[in-house]
């Protein structure tokens, strides 16, 4: 069972997470929002991806659902944070969080011919 202050701890631990108001609720950031926590501290939504939604669904229903609307189809997915223990919840909001992470630039490398 866990609580909005173990929510809090967990995510401002990832490296580079800042935490802002976003409407009713306070936002989890590093590149990109991953995270958002419920006024009442009782639920958050996580970005997932479609495959983590589903899997998270599918393995502990009674703690992840997927949102029902367009937010939901992009892979946010609430977790009821009183029905997740703290590893479970660590390994969600690590899950979002990597995909929340500044995109790493490659140079493209380019053919060179002589002569």
């Amino acid at each position: 069972m866990t609580t909005s202050s173990d929510f809090r701890a967990i995510a401002l631990a990832l490296d580079g997470t800042t935490e802002a108001p976003h409407f009713d609720r306070q936002a989890f950031k590093v590149a990109r929002t991953y995270a958002t926590l419920a006024a009442d501290g009782l639920t958050a939504n996580l970005k997932l991806t479609s495959d983590e939604q589903e899997f998270k669904a599918m393995l502990a229903p009674e703690a992840f659902v997927p949102i029902d609307n367009g937010w939901g189809r992009q892979g946010w997915t609430t977790a009821i944070l009183a029905r997740l223990s703290a590893e479970e919840l660590k390994a969600a909001l690590e899950m979002a969080y990597a995909h929340a992470l500044p995109k790493v630039k490659t140079r493209k490398r380019t053919k060179t011919t002589g002569g």
